[in-house]
């Protein structure tokens, strides 16, 4: 192994993976760098119950990383190298409650004809349309640094494509909830019930701003790409990506921490690890804020942008993960679910809501937003003949619980495994409403608590899987809280991962940006020279 590169990434989550792939694939010679003894971050997948039963330990569906760039550039190597998905081609989401069922299909038309009233089926396809026009203006300033220059040519290419009158609707539904946007465009609460609960998973609640963009964008991902999952678990995900590392080159530094990064005159040189120091022409980090300012970089290396990027950092609401090991199939009261990869159980803004509140106010909500993967729906091969997994994930947790909203658990311990598992008994009981009989059908369970999170990966600040707070002052121009984009004020250091721009989620968008941005950088050198 070399002690000299070009690039040094620190940390393997998706958005370091990305970036030591594409950049290793042009030529630069990269180190990984990886604090736990295997690359993936929050992307794994183990036998978590029983022999045979494998588990998404953490995160499972892969749209936004089909829907992205890097999947553009890497796509086709990672599936010659193994990767294979299983996708839902009818059914792919759908929303439990005492106020009904309602489903979502691939197929959007199909999705409306569900709606009780004509004119909410008549409004989801003009929805849909809307964010297809958008779309390009949208999707470019996810895929954007969010420069002078960048917002320069979106503006001026979205007043071109929109018109004043359409950039200013886009505008507006962007500072929209998605609770707002469903009262105002809809008679009826199938479409709220449906996606309301989805904004938990861009770290959102039913009444933030930007909901009201991001409840239409998760609409069309659904429809457009639907909720492929890795055949065979999430860790053949990351075997594909480490084969296709190890092909183009890059070293990886498993179970080796960054201790520092190092700076001279100004300009970073290099990383110090536990194997040693590590020589590089560019550092990006894929850590929390205050990992990178406050623990990597020296201090007097570190500007005004990175201590306001640190003081203004909030983390979200924290998650925690249950998987089940089942005696067989998950039987619904509405067989219709039984075949649909992923529900939620909420009634949409109303519930999702209150349960948001009360993990805001530190408490357990009494009754969360429980969603339930069913893996096995599309990937029978992650359990025995005849048996099943059970995905569940909530995304409404405190940190630090001061109570229980139902007046029932003891958390004056904060989570220790026995509130763990008394709170996993009510998730189950919320779901057992839905489909009688789940608690006789567990052969095993696996619990994950907020703390379980942080102590499996350091970027889960508080227990926050998606690197901070999402509302509108801790996005875009204001993620990680500076105006510096994924440039730290340090030269040569850059700042990637969910904690900066474009935020959460597998896409691996910020790993691609600036892989992308050095990869030009060589180009225009090379052309220099030539």
């Amino acid at each position: 192994m070399r002690d000299t590169y070009d690039v040094v990434v620190i940390g393997s989550g998706v958005n370091g993976l990305v970036a030591a792939a594409e950049l290793a694939g042009a030529g630069r010679r990269v180190a990984l760098v990886e604090e736990r003894d295997r690359l993936g971050g929050f992307i794994a997948s183990d036998e978590l119950t029983e022999p045979g039963f494998v588990h998404d330990t953490f995160s499972s569906w892969h749209p936004l990383f089909q829907a992205g760039g890097a999947y553009a550039d890497l796509g086709a190597d990672l599936h010659r190298l193994g990767l294979t998905y299983r996708n839902a081609d009818g059914p792919v989401t759908a929303s439990v409650s005492e106020r009904g069922t309602v489903i979502a299909h691939r197929d959007p038309d199909r999705t409306a004809a569900g709606f009780a009233h004509d004119a909410d089926r008549a409004s989801y396809i003009t929805m849909l349309g809307d964010l297809g026009r958008w779309a390009p203006h949208v999707f470019g300033t996810l895929g954007s640094e969010l420069r002078t220059r960048d917002l320069a040519r979106l503006g001026l290419g979205a007043v071109r494509g929109l018109g004043r009158d359409g950039l200013t609707e886009l505008a507006r539904v962007a500072t929209q909830s998605g609770r707002g946007l469903t009262r105002e465009r809809f008679v009826g609460t199938e479409v709220d019930q449906l996606w309301s609960p989805w904004l938990l998973h861009a770290g959102l609640a039913p009444d933030q701003a930007t909901g009201g963009l991001m409840l239409p964008v998760m609409a069309f991902t659904m429809h457009e790409i639907g909720l492929p999952i890795v055949e065979g678990g999430a860790a053949n995900f990351v075997a594909a990506f480490a084969a296709l590392l190890e092909e183009r080159g890059v070293d990886v530094l498993l179970a080796t921490p960054a201790k520092a990064i190092a700076v001279r005159s100004g300009r970073a040189v290099g990383v110090e690890t536990g194997a040693g120091h590590l020589r590089a022409s560019a550092v990006l980090a894929s850590t929390s804020t205050a990992r990178l300012y406050d623990g990597l970089l020296p201090p007097a290396a570190v500007g005004d942008p990175g201590r306001r990027a640190v003081a203004r950092h909030r983390p979200g609401r924290a998650a925690a993960q249950v998987h089940l090991a089942l005696d067989a199939p998950l039987r619904w009261d509405d067989s219709r679910l039984e075949e649909v990869p992923l529900v939620h159980v909420s009634n949409g803004s109303d519930s999702t809501a209150i349960a948001c509140a009360q993990a805001e106010a530190g408490l357990l909500p009494a009754e969360p937003t429980v969603v339930v993967g069913q893996q096995c729906v599309l990937d029978p091969t992650r359990a025995p003949d005849g048996r099943a997994t059970l995905w569940i994930q909530l995304q409404e947790l405190p940190w630090r619980p001061v109570g229980d909203a139902a007046g029932e658990l003891d958390t004056t311990e904060g989570w220790t495994p026995a509130l763990a598992d008394a709170y996993a008994d009510r998730v189950i009981a919320r779901i057992e409403r839905f489909a009688p009989g789940l608690a006789g059908s567990v052969i095993a369970r696996h619990v994950i608590d907020p703390t379980g999170l942080a102590s499996a990966n350091a970027n889960a600040v508080n227990g926050d899987p998606y690197g901070g707070a999402a509302e509108l002052d801790q996005s875009l121009l204001w993620r990680p809280g500076t105006g510096t984009g994924h440039r730290t004020g340090v030269p040569n250091v850059f700042h990637i991962g969910a904690f900066t721009h474009p935020g959460p989620g597998l896409g691996g968008g910020s790993g691609h940006l600036v892989a992308q941005q050095l990869i030009s950088r060589q180009g225009r050198g090379r052309r220099r020279r030539s």
